[in-house]
């Protein structure tokens, strides 16, 4: 079993937000799988498929994100899945919009929602999609910037970011390893 975990913040004021890339990748792969998310166990939304016979989890938590792991780590515990078997999708203020970066484990880097996974599971070995989202200009704040929309001139930039993300899961779902998948998808164009 896979579970796939969308970091972002719940509701409407927040879903187009930069910091919400987790739950607009996880949009975009229960779209191509052709589910909904339509349960809710220990403050997440989830969405479930298979691939290969392997039962495939999404998970959008619905805490705020600096909250996350409070969802997760139940989660993890309920489904018995072990750190390898999970993938963490965010925004990373450190990549340019477009670029994606897959990690097998690591620090929080001052992401929140990374922080309070690690704080939860008890470990940093878990892998990851970074997302990256790029950095305020002054006098923008993070906290604005993070919880602002995408601009239309950097629409088609995070869309292909996010068409990458879920197109690397893919790629290890269909039984490549995740090294395999970095090797792939970390590769610079």
């Amino acid at each position: 079993m896979k579970l796939i975990i969308g970091l972002g913040n719940p509701g409407s004021k927040y879903r187009a937000t930069k910091h919400n890339i987790g739950f607009i990748t996880l949009d975009e792969i229960a779209y191509r799988e052709k589910i909904k998310f339509n349960k809710n166990m220990f403050e997440a939304d989830l969405a479930e498929f298979f691939v290969n016979d392997e039962k495939v989890v999404l998970v959008k938590p619905q805490t705020f994100m600096n909250e996350s792991g409070r969802a997760v780590g139940p989660l993890m515990t309920y489904f018995q899945v072990s750190p390898e078997d999970v993938v963490v999708v965010y925004d990373d203020l450190d990549l340019p919009i477009g670029k994606i970066r897959l990690r097998e484990k690591g620090s929080a880097g001052g992401h929140n929602g990374i922080k309070s996974l690690i704080s939860h599971l008890g470990t940093q070995n878990f892998n990851r999609v970074r997302v990256g989202i790029d950095r305020p200009k002054a006098p923008q704040t993070v906290v604005s910037y993070v919880l602002s929309p995408f601009g239309k001139e950097t629409r088609d930039d995070m869309l292909q970011a996010v068409n990458a993300s879920a197109d690397a899961i893919d790629y290890w779902l269909q039984g490549h390893t995740f090294v395999d998948a970095m090797n792939h998808y970390n590769v610079k164009k």
